[in-house]
């Protein structure tokens, strides 16, 4: 055991010392208190979406925030208010609030995942909300609930949270997801509907970090490969989080998706992206940013302001053997 925290330590200050030759990314300015970020840029107007506060105005309802540039940023209420009321009959529980939700645009529609549970039960369900008219001055209005897209309950080994939506250059549709348990998951969607393509399409199994915490799913599709980012450890502890950032690569997006010493991330093989820099605490729940290349979101707690969850946007930069490696923080 020893041998290995050694090991994983010394991974760790390694990604952490090349991501240093990289120019640190901007700071952000404004109402930046986030929890699990998915940002869209539409017209050159970027559009963030968050788990909502429990309680409150808008009662657990999908929080957002605007901006002219990325760097700048304001509350922009919420979408609705509340928890869809149809979650209550697939789940059998009220939740506070919805979580991690992932927007991704088809066509002329934007499509927003989302997930609704309770800490540590994996009863828990996907939904979907669609917009085909999306207003980014105006980011609140003109969403339809579609309801549910795949769910999990206490005799299941997965949990249905954390969806991301890719679409593939062959014209494919899936959605990765999963927390704790049994790991990463993968299924494919209709890209029309956005819902599964059929009831029982294949579920692949993507990465395991062997009982331990593995969550925030998310795939890039770059020059014939796949890139599989996800979390590692304790998140939502403010300055006691030990979130950090990881990725593995595969040739195909069911995959094996491997780390870049060879080991599967089904057998935790996944690689440093980042860990906890200097006041940036736990970075997680990441994403690409819609609409933009080569740009990453995600929070960290602020060791400088007690654990408050913030959000920080940095550049993805490419490695000459095809390895994703993130710009420090400011």
């Amino acid at each position: 055991m020893k041998q290995f925290v050694l090991a994983a330590a010394l991974l760790l200050i390694g990604a952490v010392a090349h991501a240093q030759d990289y120019p640190p990314a901007p700071a952000m300015a404004g109402d930046v208190k986030i929890h699990d970020p998915s940002i869209i840029v539409v017209d050159g107007h970027w559009v963030s979406f968050q788990t909502g506060d429990q309680g409150g105005l808008y009662r657990g309802a999908i929080k957002l925030k605007i901006s002219p540039d990325g760097i700048n940023w304001t509350n922009a209420e919420a979408i609705g208010k509340g928890v869809p009321r149809w979650t209550r009959d697939v789940l059998k529980y009220t939740s506070q609030n919805i979580w991690a939700p992932s927007v991704s645009k088809h066509g002329d529609r934007l499509n927003l995942y989302y997930s609704v549970s309770m800490f540590g039960l994996n009863v828990s369900t996907i939904g979907l909300m669609t917009n085909d008219a999306f207003d980014p001055a105006k980011p609140g209005e003109g969403w339809v609930d579609q309801g549910e897209v795949l769910s999990s309950n206490a005799r299941s080994d997965w949990n249905a949270i954390d969806p991301y939506r890719i679409d593939t250059s062959d014209g494919r549709a899936w959605l990765t997801y999963g927390s704790y348990w049994s790991g990463i998951k993968l299924r494919e969607l209709d890209p029309a509907t956005g819902k599964l393509l059929t009831p029982d399409t294949p579920v692949h199994d993507l990465a395991w970090y062997g009982g331990g915490v593995i969550e925030a799913p998310a795939i890039i599709e770059r020059e014939g490969s796949f890139y599989l980012f996800v979390s590692y450890d304790r998140c939502c502890a403010g300055v006691d989080s030990t979130y950090r950032m990881m990725v593995g690569r595969a040739e195909a997006i069911t995959g094996p998706y491997l780390g870049r010493d060879g080991t599967p991330l089904l057998q935790a093989g996944a690689s440093p992206l980042q860990a906890a820099m200097g006041r940036y605490l736990g970075p997680g729940g990441q994403e690409p940013v819609a609409g933009v290349a080569d740009r990453f979101v995600y929070h960290y707690y602020d060791g400088d302001d007690l654990g408050v969850a913030k959000l920080q946007i940095v550049p993805l930069n490419w490695t000459a053997d095809g390895w994703p490696e993130l710009s420090p923080p400011p």
